[in-house]
């Protein structure tokens, strides 16, 4: 019993000294990590609508708390303070609405700032400070659109964009690793995300790039003459077939699988299925996005109605002009005039496993009393408006030309 203790009492020690340690390493990074004397800004470029985090590398040992600045353009006179001003601001992402202010699509972790679902207006300087105004590490963000995206489906030879060569620079594609295949089982496909990038000699040298005069085509290095021309190349996707099998489960003991699948049978309903499912109702004609729990743009995602397999070569979004029910490039379901024929439910799969499912219900909208706030109260005021406007402008018009006729005619009479 006593030599129990004292192990237990050693493993505790140990596990003190290693925590020390691990926060003594830590804290060695900062002290290694000198910080330029001259601020330096690093390319870093994302599709829109991803989450990335901004390290700060470097800061002085007496820094406890950061402070994160953002700009558009740099010189610029306005400024965004990204803090609580306590370094430890907390955000459920899950809460986070698409377009919304930068302001609130933020936190800062371990003095990294995090953006969620970053947005084509989050592009600009993002500075690690302090509150007094002094500049530590600096990035050069370029969130690049999904809008226009050029999307090739490999298995029916399309191909993705040749590089273009001109006098003073070359605009080119950088893809990222292949996803998972997002099905188990069954045919599954593949995603690869490829983003704009510009090489040219003549990038600002107060940017530092991955390698020798290569940055992202958003990028502020690029002088704007060669930014209007990195305007015309889109990011691009590629999209492939793929067949993975499934994870083979750890399966409990046989009587206890036995007693297990007894219980399962009785409570069994023929609809339910073996993952999380939430109900929702929704009313008929009214458009809906649906997304998949835990899932992000950079993951694999796929979508199922029932036993139906809505793969992307039919149901990504600009396949068909006239798409009503499509998959966006963030792996989000759209479906468009919700009909009763789209009751059903709706399975996603994220990173090659079944992960949840949407019982939809749909149902007539009940009667509600419109307010002079609401947005279609303010749209359909509006159309009056114009078409008054409109109706008045071609009378007035009709009328001055009469005038102008009369007068006309009265004046080569006389």
């Amino acid at each position: 019993m006593e030599m129990g203790l004292l192990g237990a009492v050693l493993l505790l020690c140990m596990a003190d000294v290693l925590h020390s340690f691990a926060i003594e390493e830590k804290e060695d990074i900062f002290r290694r990590m000198v910080c330029p004397a001259f601020l330096m800004f690093d390319n870093a470029a994302y599709l829109a609508d991803m989450t990335f985090e901004l390290p700060c590398n470097c800061k002085p040992e007496e820094v406890s708390n950061v402070v994160w600045y953002f700009q558009k353009n740099m010189g610029g006179h306005e400024t965004t303070v990204l803090t609580d001003f306590s370094g430890n601001m907390v955000l459920d992402s899950g809460h986070i609405h698409v377009g919304s202010d930068v302001l609130k699509r933020f936190t800062i972790r371990m003095f990294s700032l995090i953006i969620f679902r970053a947005q084509v207006s989050d592009s600009g300087h993002y500075m690690c400070g302090t509150k007094k105004g002094d500049f530590f590490y600096g990035y050069d963000v370029d969130v690049q659109p999904t809008k226009h995206i050029t999307v090739a489906f490999l298995d029916i030879g399309q191909h993705v964009q040749d590089d273009y060569t001109g006098k003073a620079f070359s605009l080119f594609t950088t893809f990222w690793d292949w996803t998972k295949c997002d099905r188990c089982g069954v045919r599954g496909e593949q995603r690869r995300i490829g983003l704009c990038y510009v090489q040219s000699a003549r990038l600002h040298p107060r940017y530092r790039t991955v390698l020798p005069n290569v940055t992202s085509c958003g990028s502020r290095a690029v002088p704007a003459r060669l930014q209007r021309s990195g305007r015309r190349w889109k990011p691009e996707v590629a999209v492939r077939s793929c067949m993975a099998p499934c994870p083979q489960e750890n399966n409990p003991q046989e009587g206890v699988q036995a007693i297990s699948n007894v219980i399962y049978k009785l409570g069994q309903k023929p609809w339910l299925p073996r993952v999380p499912t939430q109900f929702y109702r929704h009313p008929l004609g009214r458009d809906l996005v649906i997304a998949c729990p835990g899932a992000r743009p950079e993951h694999a995602v796929a979508w199922d109605k029932g036993s139906v397999r809505l793969y992307r070569s039919r149901y990504l979004v600009g396949v068909n002009k006239t798409m009503r029910v499509f998959i966006d490039h963030g792996n989000h379901l759209h479906i468009r005039r919700v009909r009763f024929s789209d009751r059903g439910t709706y399975f996603c799969w994220r990173e090659g496993k079944l992960a949840a499912g949407l019982r939809l219900r749909v149902s007539y909208e009940a009667q509600r009393r419109r307010s002079l706030d609401d947005p279609e109260t303010i749209y359909i005021i509006k159309a009056i408006g114009v078409s008054y406007v409109l109706v008045g402008a071609i009378f007035i018009g009709v009328h001055l030309c009469r005038c102008c006729s009369r007068v006309l005619r009265y004046s080569v009479r006389v």
